[in-house]
């Protein structure tokens, strides 16, 4: 018995024994003089007198380093905000990189500067706010102690959840002023943006980075790891001495809208059409918001970018609409790969999205999330209308809580339910426990278990579990992965993401962090192997994947990645991969050579490749994706990307090429053009979208969105659809 509880603490301790990094603590200053947010901050007798934080270390070119341009950070507060100001200095001003003038624009390759705020100091939960010399508006919502995938953030479904929530956006404010001493910027960041803890005064975790871009050159206040980002909240400092209002919170956002549309087909038909509706944004305490939606409209989110299927499992699209994203990694519990997810218990885009990505109805509904009781919370529910003749109304309910501990150790219930308003009236319910248990520094543990309600219409139906157990270690020079998976046949979230069901997975990957010093110019040098592979539950092995890669990052900004993948896979029943292209039942045993490239991605021209040469169901495939980044001073970006495969089966020979071009303007960093232009040889078709975005906040503002989608035969034909939609929303702040 003695033993036992000796080894319970021991387990105790390491745990829950790291707080925030005791070595770095700070002390937020009271206003005296309210700021003007210009950017200007040397000589602003609003900030002389406070003293600044300016001790910088490198995380890469030279990790341990000290920052090679002198920084200073300031922190202050009034009643009603949270003002940041940080000076930027840089003794060639002229090199200054501005890559992007969208909102959230990524930052990593443009002189920036970012800062992360641990309201609750749980090291669980976290916003990111940042912006480069341009003056963009950055922000993001963390969760799960900003790791996620043990190993790096998700590709495909980065802004839909998860531990890196980049599509959350929130109202504040942001400017900065370039000068012959670099560059600086202001931030103004008002209390009831944020979520946080009742109590007058108050401890935050908090944490700043800046980019020096034409040095590649990346430090922190409270340094990072090599293989972490500033999304890691267990190595941020502290923050004392925050005085921080009540909360009084009531947004009223009201939108109207105007549009019209044509659809030809044999004839030509047009219709006009006008709308309106409303979303409440209501702080019931300081850490708990009630969202209210009625008669839901997101007409002005991006277009999905397309994606060419050359496989038998349905696609993933990440969710972007403003309405599902605040708190929506709460929301997130079942399995992420490097690919997107396989298993989503909620996945948002169920409700008022059809199966082709057409735009259903939404009446109305709210949603509440924020922690009460020190628990994490979560509740939704939205009611969709019936279209006659196409789909009937359905209501969606999601109920979440999650208790979560220090060292990213969490548990926690999740339930769901959609309920048919058709005359069978189906239904159907899902239900999962979590939990992740942090030891040390570097070892997490995690897992889930759900199970859905079986299908009314098969009788004595099972298999309707799925199940996940994980362990995983992140150290600066090593990382382990190993996961184990099991989805019964039945298995059946209908407000969830499955990509497929009846499985067995084995996921292992290891990987090695070296960085030679003074190496042909060598940065670091990250040799793995990764693999997964899915079986049946009869033991019949589906798909497997052995990856044995090599990364070589280069100082000025060059990557070259080189691999080899052994690939298997196995095929019970004959699909159709392409137009009259059958690939029949049976084994498939192949090698590929994978390579990918990437020239400096902070130069006005850039380039990244990836190209895969080898094997592929019973034939071969050339396939080559390439991205071409050009940037016309600070306002004009653009990208082209072509995905392009040439396949060979013994079923047949085809093509397959989706170009996806980027094109945007910025008057400033509130008024801007985009266009999305896509061309899918798969469903022969070419898309537009064009929007003008005059924002006043965050998700409100003017929006003239255009959108087109034309039939393609060599040149573009007769139109399938076109609509032009106008759209305006404002904020009304009760309590501004």
């Amino acid at each position: 018995m003695k033993s036992r509880i000796q080894w319970l603490g021991v387990l105790v301790t390491l745990t829950w024994s790291f707080a925030s990094n005791p070595d770095y603590v700070t002390t937020a200053g009271v206003v005296n003089i309210e700021p003007v947010i210009d950017g200007r901050v040397i000589n602003d007798p609003a900030w002389e007198s406070l003293p600044g934080i300016n001790t910088f270390t490198q995380k890469s070119p030279d990790e341990g380093e000290a920052v090679t341009e002198r920084t200073v950070v300031k922190v202050m507060y009034s009643t009603n905000i949270l003002y940041i100001a940080a000076v930027c200095y840089d003794a060639n001003p002229e090199k200054i990189v501005i890559t992007d003038t969208r909102r959230d624009a990524p930052l990593n390759n443009t002189d920036s500067f970012m800062f992360i705020l641990d309201t609750f100091q749980d090291q669980q939960n976290g916003y990111v706010f940042g912006t480069n010399a341009g003056g963009i508006e950055y922000d993001a919502q963390v969760s799960k102690g900003g790791e996620g995938m043990s190993i790096s953030i998700r590709r495909q479904s980065v802004g839909t959840g998860d531990a890196f929530n980049i599509n959350w956006d929130a109202q504040w404010e942001v400017k900065t002023n370039i000068g012959d001493y670099g560059w600086s910027a202001e931030f103004a960041i008002p209390f009831k943006t944020l979520r946080y803890a009742t109590g007058n005064e108050q401890d935050w975790g908090i944490n700043f980075q800046r980019v020096i871009a034409h040095k590649q050159e990346q430090v922190f206040w409270a340094p990072i790891p090599r293989q972490y980002s500033l999304n890691r909240l267990m190595n941020a400092g502290t923050i004392t001495g925050i005085k921080v209002p009540n909360a009084r919170t009531l947004k009223i956002m009201p939108y109207g809208l105007g549009s019209k549309n044509d659809v030809v087909s044999e004839t030509k038909s047009s219709s006009n059409a006008s709308d309106f509706g409303l979303d409440v944004k209501f702080g019931v305490t300081s850490s708990l918001i009630l969202d209210l939606t009625y008669n839901t409209d997101f007409a002005q989110v991006e277009a999905d970018e397309q994606q060419i299927n050359l496989d038998r499992f349905s696609l993933f699209f990440p969710e972007k609409r403003g309405f599902f994203l605040e708190n929506a990694g709460l929301f997130s519990v079942g399995e992420n790969t490097f690919s997107g997810p396989d298993i989503e218990m909620f996945f948002s885009r169920r409700i008022g999205i059809g199966p082709n990505g057409e735009p259903l109805p939404i009446l109305g509904g709210g949603r509440l999330t924020g922690t009460a009781g020190g628990f994490r919370i979560g509740a939704l529910n939205i009611q969709t209308k019936t279209v006659n003749n196409v789909t009937n109304g359905d209501n969606y309910s999601v109920f979440r809580i999650k208790k979560e501990l220090p060292n990213r150790t969490s548990y926690g219930v999740m339930m769901t339910n959609r309920t048919g308003l058709g005359a069978d009236g189906n239904s159907n319910g899902s239900y999962a426990i979590d939990g992740s248990l942090g030891i040390g520094e570097a070892i997490q543990l995690i897992g889930f278990g759900a199970n859905t309600d079986p299908d009314p219409n098969i009788q004595g139906d099972t298999g309707t579990y799925a199940y996940l157990l994980e362990a995983n270690r992140n150290t600066k020079t090593l990382t382990t992965q190993l996961r184990y998976t099991e989805v019964g046949e039945n298995f059946n979230p209908e407000l969830g993401y499955i990509k497929r069901r009846g499985y067995r997975k084995v996921l292992f990957r290891i990987l090695n962090r070296t960085r030679p010093k003074d190496t042909y110019g060598l940065l670091e040098i990250r040799p793995h192997i990764t693999y997964w592979g899915y079986w049946k539950l009869d033991g019949f092995l589906e798909t497997a994947r052995l990856h044995v890669d090599n990364h070589w990052e280069f100082r000025n900004g060059y990557r070259i990645d080189t691999a080899i993948n052994f690939l298997n896979e196995g095929v019970e029943d004959t699909f159709e991969i392409a137009n009259g292209v059958m690939v029949p039942s049976g084994r498939y045993d192949h090698k590929e050579i994978h390579i990918r490239t990437n020239t400096n991605l902070t130069k006005p021209f850039n380039i990244i490749m990836v190209n895969k040469i080898g094997g592929f169901f019973g034939g071969n495939r050339q396939n080559a994706d390439v991205t071409i980044g050009y940037r016309f001073g600070d306002r004009f970006t653009s990208a082209i990307i072509s995905k392009y495969n040439d396949v060979h089966l013994p079923g047949g020979n085809f093509i397959t090429h989706l170009i996806n071009t980027r094109l945007t303007y910025a008057f400033s960093p509130k008024l801007y053009i985009q266009s999305l232009i896509q061309y899918n040889n798969q469903s022969d078709e070419w898309s537009m979208n064009w929007r003008l975005i005059w924002q006043q906040s965050a998700a409100t503002g003017l929006y003239l969105v255009y959108n087109q989608t034309q039939d393609y035969d060599g040149i573009p034909m007769n139109s399938k659809t076109k609509s032009l939609v106008v759209k305006y929303s404002h904020l009304f702040d009760a309590f501004k």
